[in-house]
């Protein structure tokens, strides 16, 4: 609907793009609200702040203005989006082979705080993403090969921009934990450049970029096999106290 406010839309997150339990993964969530700002537009950044855990299975108010967008749940605001004009500088690009090899060493194998998770998770091939960043020998990124479920398809076969965020998203969170550590994404900045096919084999490649008490930091990038860069992003996370 179209209100005085800019448009206005009601949307719910299904259980399956969860992150910890009973809530929506962040790079998912944060890639729907940026596709209600951005559209079809591909090429420029658009930052999302995650203010609160959201929701699964919950109406959902869904806003867009000229510049913003925001998701809240009556009077809180859980995500706000705003277009960004800022680079993003992407890690270097790991061929697939070498991505898929440095899978064995993900640390979410030895102990995973959301094995459910949508990205990272340890979910039934087809169902999650099955993302599994590990450690790539000599080097001070993180990667892991991404083989694209013919399943995350919207109603026209596109994958969407919510799951191409998904996908920029945890790895950025691996290239700081130890089994068992994790913490929350506080804010995620992405520009998408290509479309990612249903099918199709990319390399997913992060590296931490730093620390500053709590917060955690990373960057993050999705690269076709010959090297094409598809998306890039930064993140910052929260951790526990």
């Amino acid at each position: 609907m179209t209100t005085a406010a800019g448009l206005q839309t009601v949307v719910t997150v299904p259980a399956r793009f969860r992150g910890p339990e009973g809530t929506a993964n962040g790079g998912w969530i944060a890639g729907t609200v940026s596709e209600a700002l951005n559209g079809a537009r591909h090429g420029s950044a658009v930052e999302v702040t995650l203010h609160a855990p959201t929701p699964l299975e919950t109406p959902l108010d869904l806003r867009q203005l000229a510049n913003t967008a925001t998701l809240t749940r009556g009077d809180e605001l859980l995500v706000e989006a705003i277009d960004v004009a800022e680079p993003l500088d992407a890690p270097a690009f790991v061929p697939f082979g070498d991505a898929a090899h440095a899978e064995r060493g993900f640390p979410g194998l030895a102990g995973h705080a959301f094995p459910g998770c949508f990205v990272c998770g340890l979910r039934a091939p087809g169902d999650g993403l099955r993302i599994f960043p590990g450690p790539v020998e000599g080097t001070d990124l993180v990667a892991a090969g991404w083989r694209v479920p013919m399943t995350v398809t919207d109603e026209d076969g596109v994958v969407p921009d919510a799951v191409i965020w998904a996908a920029l998203d945890c790895a950025t969170g691996w290239a700081h934990f130890a089994p068992g550590e994790f913490a929350l994404l506080g804010r995620l900045t992405a520009r998408v450049h290509r479309r990612v096919y249903p099918g199709g084999t990319y390399s997913v490649v992060a590296r931490a970029t730093g620390r500053e008490g709590r917060k955690l930091f990373g960057e993050s990038a999705i690269y076709e096999v010959d090297g094409t860069l598809v998306a890039a992003a930064k993140a910052t996370w929260i951790a526990p106290a």
